[in-house]
Formats: C-alpha cells, sequence, structure tokens
C-alpha cells in the first residue's frame, strides 16, 4: 500500500492508536451518469495510496481489457465492481470504499447516476455527513443533478461539495466554471444549500485532487482532498435529547431486566429520568450495563443495556426518551416520501411501515402534492410512480414515537414495506404530527358487538366475496342473505355495483380508485360486525393487498373470504351486462381481467368452482361452511348432495 505511516515500522501499537482516534468522515459522491464519480474515487484511492500492489496490477491489467481509456489506466475500475456496470460503463449498486490519510479516515460512497437506480443513491445519502455532487463541466447543471441535490437536501447533509469535473475537455475554462457555478447556485439557494464548496477538477488527470493544479492558476480555493480533511462536522447527535429504540428486552433471569438498543442520541447518566413512549411511563435509570462493565456515562453511538429502578411495561420497538425532551407520539402525520418501487403508490394500500426497531402497518391517506425536482414545482398527483417525491399525510395503526426528520434522522425517518412481496418501497421522513391525530380519541362504549351479536343469536361476520365480473358473485351473496334470512339471522349485503352509485360514487375504475373503493367498503364492514351482523360483501375487489386490508381490520375469526371461482373464458361468455364485449373492443378502460389485472385469492377460507356447482348448490356450500365454524350458534344445516367445490 502507498499511504503507509513511518510508525508501522517503528511502532505499530502507536500507529494504531494514532489511527483508532482518527476522526472518520462518511461522504457520498452524486451526480449525473457519465459525470466522472467512479473515476474521482479511484483516483482518491489512488492518490492516498490506498491500493495494494495486486490490486494496482489488477487495475492495470483491466484498463487495458475493459477500461475506458485506451491502455491508461481506469481509475473507475476500483470502484465499478459489478460486471454490469463495466459492460454499460455506468455505477448500478452503492459501493463503499474505505481509505485514510494522516488527518482523517473516510468511507466514501460511489451512488449510481442513472435515474432508474436513485433509490440506491438514497441508501447510500443516509448515513453520509458531506455529499460531492460531481457535474460535466461540458453539459452543466442536469435534472438528475437537480434530483440528487433535492435528495440530499431531503436527507438533510448539509455539507456540498459542488465539484466540476473534465475541466481538461474544456480547456479549464473559467468563464465555464463560473457560470455552472451560478446556474447551481440559483437552483441550490431554494433548496436551502447555504455552504457550497465549488472546485474545478478533472478525475482522470488529478487536477486540484490531491494537489492544486498549473491549469486553474485562477483557482484560490483549497482542493477536494484538503477540504475533506479539514471540514468540520456538527456533532448534533451528542447535544439532541437524549433517545435509544428497545431492540430488545433483556431477562437472562428473574433478577434482571434491562432493555438494549444503541443511542441514537443524546447522553444518559444512572439517576437520569426517562419515559418510554409511547405509553408516556416514566422512570429513573438504575444501570447502564455492557459486556466490560457499568459505564457511568453512555452516548450516541454506544449500544448498552439500561435497567430502570420502576418496573414498567416496555418492549421492543418503544423508545426511551429523556424525560424533559419527550418525542411526539401520534398515529397520524405528515411526511415526505421517495418512491422506490415499479409499481405505483396507491393511497388507502396497506404497507409495512418500519421506524427503529417497530414494524406497524400504515398507508398513505393522502398525497398533499409531488415535487417536480427541476423546478421545485408542486404538483397535484393521485399516485406516485419510480423515484418520484411527494408530500404526503399518513396513518398507522397504532400510534407511534418520533421526532420530525429534521431534529434527528434516526427517530424521524423510516422505509415502507410491501406486504405481499416484504420489498423496500420508500424512504420516508416525518415532519410532524397531524392536528387530527391529537384531536380525535376512542370513545367507550358499554354495549360491544359481542352483546349485540349475542342479541341476535350469531356471530357477527363478514363474508367477503371475490371474483371476475360476471363469475356470479351477487347471486350466490343474495341466495346465501336469502337463507339467512329464513333462519331468523340479521344481515346486509353491501354489493359493487349499488355501492357505486352512493358512498362511492365518486370513484372510477383506475387503480387508485380500486383501492379506496375497497378501503371505504372494508371500513363499513367492520362497522356492519360492530353492529352484531353477519355482512356479505360483493366486490371484485382485484388486488390481494387490499383483501388483506379488510381482513386485518376484523378479529381472525371475523373475516372468511369467498373465491366464487370462474375462469376467465368463462365469465366472458356468460358477460351479462356486455361489459367484456365492450372492453374488448376498448370502450372500457381498466376492466378487471381485460386490461386490469385480477389477483387471485391464495388461501380462501371457501372456494366454489361455479363450471361445477349450480349458484344454489354454491350457496348451500357456502352456509354449511358458516355452519361448521359457528357463526349460526347451534343451528345446523340439513346436509344434501351439494358437490364438493
Amino acid at each position: 500500500m502507498a499511504h503507509v505511516s513511518d510508525l508501522i515500522e517503528k511502532d505499530i501499537l502507536e500507529y494504531l492508536q494514532v489511527h483508532q482516534n482518527k476522526g472518520l468522515l462518511r461522504f457520498i459522491t452524486c451526480g449525473s451518469v457519465d459525470d466522472g464519480k467512479s473515476t474521482l474515487i479511484g483516483r482518491l484511492l489512488y492518490d492516498s495510496k490506498m491500493i495494494f500492489e495486486d490490486q494496482l496490477a489488477a487495475l492495470e491489467s483491466d484498463s487495458k481489457k475493459v477500461g475506458t481509456q485506451g491502455g491508461e489506466i481506469d481509475f473507475a475500475l476500483l470502484v465499478d465492481g459489478l460486471a454490469a456496470e463495466r459492460e454499460q460503463g455506468i455505477t448500478i449498486d452503492v459501493a463503499y470504499r474505505f481509505f485514510s490519510t494522516d488527518k482523517r479516515k473516510f468511507i466514501v460512497a460511489d451512488t449510481p447516476g442513472h435515474e432508474q437506480y436513485t433509490r440506491n443513491m438514497v441508501t447510500g445519502a443516509s448515513t453520509a455527513d458531506l455529499a460531492v455532487i460531481l457535474m460535466d463541466a461540458r453539459k452543466g447543471v442536469l435534472v438528475q443533478t437537480r434530483r440528487h441535490s433535492f435528495l440530499v437536501s431531503l436527507i438533510g447533509i448539509k455539507n456540498v461539495v459542488l465539484a466540476i469535473n473534465k475541466m481538461d475537455l474544456v480547456g479549464y475554462s473559467q468563464e465555464t466554471f463560473d457560470k455552472i457555478v451560478a446556474d447551481y447556485r440559483a437552483f441550490a439557494k431554494q433548496i436551502g444549500f447555504e455552504n457550497i464548496l465549488a472546485i474545478p477538477i478533472s478525475g482522470l488527470k488529478g487536477d486540484n485532487i490531491t494537489e492544486k493544479s498549473d491549469a486553474t492558476p485562477w483557482y484560490k480555493g483549497p482542493t477536494l482532498m484538503h477540504h475533506l480533511e479539514t471540514v468540520e462536522i456538527a456533532d448534533d447527535v451528542r447535544s439532541a435529547p437524549f433517545r435509544m429504540w428497545v431492540q430488545w428486552v433483556n431477562r437472562p433471569d428473574l433478577d434482571f431486566r434491562g432493555f438494549s438498543g444503541q443511542i441514537t442520541s443524546g447522553v444518559i447518566r444512572p439517576g437520569d429520568r426517562v419515559r418510554a413512549l409511547p405509553s408516556a411511563r416514566e422512570s429513573k435509570v438504575e444501570r447502564i450495563v455492557t459486556k466490560d462493565g457499568d459505564l457511568q456515562e453512555a452516548i450516541a453511538g454506544q449500544s448498552v443495556t439500561i435497567t430502570l429502578k420502576d418496573e414498567i411495561d416496555i418492549s421492543r420497538g418503544d423508545l426511551l426518551a429523556g424525560a424533559d425532551a419527550l418525542a411526539g407520539v401520534a398515529d397520524q402525520f405528515n411526511a415526505t416520501l421517495v418512491w422506490m418501487s415499479d409499481s405505483a403508490l396507491l393511497p388507502g394500500r396497506p404497507y409495512w411501515l418500519k421506524i427503529g426497531a417497530r414494524v406497524i402497518s400504515a398507508s398513505v391517506t393522502e398525497i398533499k402534492h409531488k415535487v417536480n425536482v427541476n423546478t421545485l414545482e408542486h404538483l397535484a398527483a393521485k399516485s406516485l410512480d419510480l423515484n418520484e417525491i411527494a408530500s404526503v399525510n399518513m396513518s398507522v395503526d397504532q400510534a407511534i414515537p418520533f421526532d420530525a426528520y429534521s431534529d434527528n434522522k434516526d427517530t424521524g425517518g423510516f422505509i415502507l414495506i410491501d406486504r405481499m412481496t416484504n420489498a423496500t418501497v420508500a424512504a420516508g421522513m416525518i415532519q410532524f404530527p397531524l392536528r387530527r391525530a391529537q384531536n380525535i380519541h376512542w370513545q367507550a362504549v358499554d354495549v360491544d358487538k359481542g352483546v349485540r351479536a349475542a342479541l341476535k343469536g350469531q356471530k357477527a361476520c363478514v363474508l367477503w366475496f371475490t371474483g371476475l365480473s360476471g363469475s356470479g358473485k351477487s347471486t350466490i351473496a343474495n341466495l346465501v342473505e336469502k337463507q339467512l334470512y329464513a333462519l331468523g339471522r340479521h344481515t346486509y349485503m353491501l354489493d359493487g355495483d349499488n355501492v357505486r352509485h352512493g358512498l362511492n360514487r365518486d370513484l372510477g375504475f383506475a387503480d387508485t380508485d380500486r383501492v379506496e373503493n375497497i378501503r371505504r367498503v372494508a371500513e363499513v364492514s367492520k362497522l356492519m360486525v360492530d353492529a352484531g351482523l353477519i355482512t356479505l360483501v360483493s366486490f371484485i375487489s382485484p388486488f390481494r393487498a387490499e383483501r388483506r386490508l379488510a381482513r386485518d381490520l376484523l378479529e381472525h375469526d371475523e373475516f372468511l373470504e369467498v373465491f366464487v371461482d370462474t375462469p376467465l373464458e368463462e365469465a366472458e361468455k356468460r358477460d351479462p351486462k356486455g361489459l367484456y364485449k365492450k372492453a374488448r373492443a376498448g370502450q372500457i378502460q381498466n376492466f378487471t381481467g381485460i386490461s386490469s389485472p385480477y389477483e387471485k385469492p391464495e388461501n380462501p377460507e371457501v372456494r366454489v368452482d361455479t363450471t361445477q356447482m349450480t349458484a344454489e348448490e354454491a350457496a348451500a356450500y357456502i352456509l354449511r361452511q358458516l355452519e361448521e365454524r359457528g357463526m349460526l350458534m347451534g343451528y345446523r344445516v340439513p346436509e344434501d348432495t351439494t358437490p364438493t367445490a
């Protein structure tokens, strides 16, 4: 390795001590495709002498085989490790590299420039203290430059270096440099950047990277390396109020109960008052326990186990906070979302929200606006597509503790996870709790659904009929309700067409409207169950996620999914309303089964095959399923010869 201190030979222990005590700077490089981010990092590694001899030999060999510099060293190959990256000459994934100088240690994240991989850039920026935003001197400020800059501002990075790269290709023109800087500063002012250092560089030639360049005598500022070595990074996390997510309730025996986690901000000492959120129970710190013994003080970044003087109920995912500076607690809040999925965000659809060690169900209730990253204009939107950014209102199924992201990244940042695929679909930053969350509380009542259902001699539940248009859902549901009525049971039927005449008359058939259609009906059916009714819901309900939402609103034995299984060709052959014919002719858009997907139930409680059963046989079979599950409280359905579903 080239960067080697003389202390290694003279006193290895002293060298290790010096190295351990160096400060650490995490930074990212970002910008548009081909702005030279990987080349710049490769040059930093090369000039800081952090390359082993075998790495250098491999680099020289690869440069001749797949390099883009005509046989000369291609520094980008030090970072672009994926085969696809080398083939295309672009960065796809986030590449992390470590290097050091005599003054400081560094972890740099080379983030993708292509718009398709913006989500990877957000990942790399989430832990960074400084951003190096590169621009090609020949191209100036591009859309992706603005996108990455806006993301950097959202994530809260305050130290920005504007590196105008490839100055060698514009003759080291000061006029070109000044124009690009002026254009960028005009944009940066709108997103709140104040401290911007602009440096003219050439990653390939090494100009103003580690040494001042004779080619830019007009530039009087520091080199990039000098700035990275000397820039002051504010240590906000230590001065912020105490916060620690409880990751594990440590109970090795009956005599010890502690709460383990990593301190995300602030300082804690034995005797300090803390509160467990969201319960708001207060106690004092008794001990701060570590593997190496008790501490008299613990600071942000340390992983510890805290014991309290009082026995209070604390679980994984709760937040310990300083009693004199509490975090907020709410189940509705405003947030900024960066959408990272190829599948669009649909308001009302349930997702998993992960904040700290807590995972809960959440949905976007309203998209306030999305942001045009080129102009910063606020635009109306009903959904979000890949890489779009928006201000949204969100609702979670239980109150959670949090800080505004601008005050604390660890307690204000979250991710959204698709409940079906477990893929991360968004990164979010909480801005503030909604006032409505503070004004609305559950009102206790003495007559509950159990009492109401018992009075009716039945178990309240939802029979959720799903299937293609023309499958016979409504016909079968109607027959089931007639038989329940004949048995003296109390029912109500919610039919898709009927509900669209009133409650949902404002909704169309786009995916966003379909999601809201089912969300509303699911909430109404929950109220019907609370009234003690057997509720029959007959909706196409094409998406599994929304059927899961309806199921999750109820207790585990109150929801029965009835899949009216009719193949598309059979439903289209029946076509009782002539809708398939119109859809095939292009007269109806977003028609399920033709131009919009239908996601079949994977594990329905009841399945009826209408190619093998008549509607009457299907209704009788469903009634027997209700009886077997105890929904009819003692009534026994007579056996018949109905075919097995």
